[in-house]
């Protein structure tokens, strides 16, 4: 059985090194957590709202692992020496996404989203990024 033993183990966010990785799929989560904490306040229908906070919740956890995936498959320790801020910046991001999971204050996903756009400004300056992401900004 041996034989057929792979030598080396990969992982990857998708099972298969595909590459593309873009800080867009944690802004899209991030501004569904925004929305839904607004949605939350704008309604008096308890169910709705009690769904907002269900969304909210389900949407903050995705950020969290689209910005752990981005963080630790992305970026290289290259991007760490040229960006110093990076790690503390990842961490800071990942931690408002769970203040703004726990919270339904809309200012917290607010601070989220912008934590999010400093992350897609050091991701898009990266030459890897051309290759890698999806939704580059307009020029």
């Amino acid at each position: 059985m041996g034989l057929f033993q792979p030598s080396r183990v990969a992982y990857a966010h998708c099972d298969l090194f595909c590459g593309v990785y873009d800080p867009a799929q944690a802004k899209i989560e991030a501004m569904s957590v925004f929305k839904a904490a607004e949605k939350y306040h704008a309604s008096d229908d308890e169910v709705f709202r009690a769904r907002a906070i269900a969304i909210k919740e389900e949407r903050a956890e995705l950020v969290k692992h689209h910005l752990s995936v981005l963080w630790t498959d992305f970026f290289t320790a290259g991007h760490r020496q040229e960006f110093p801020q990076l790690d503390d910046l990842f961490w800071r991001a990942i931690l408002q996404a769970g203040n703004a999971k726990k919270s339904v204050d809309s200012a917290e996903g607010q601070k989220l989203l912008d934590l999010i756009d400093e992350i897609a400004d050091i991701f898009w300056q990266t030459d890897k990024a051309k290759d890698a992401g999806v939704y580059p900004p307009s020029i």
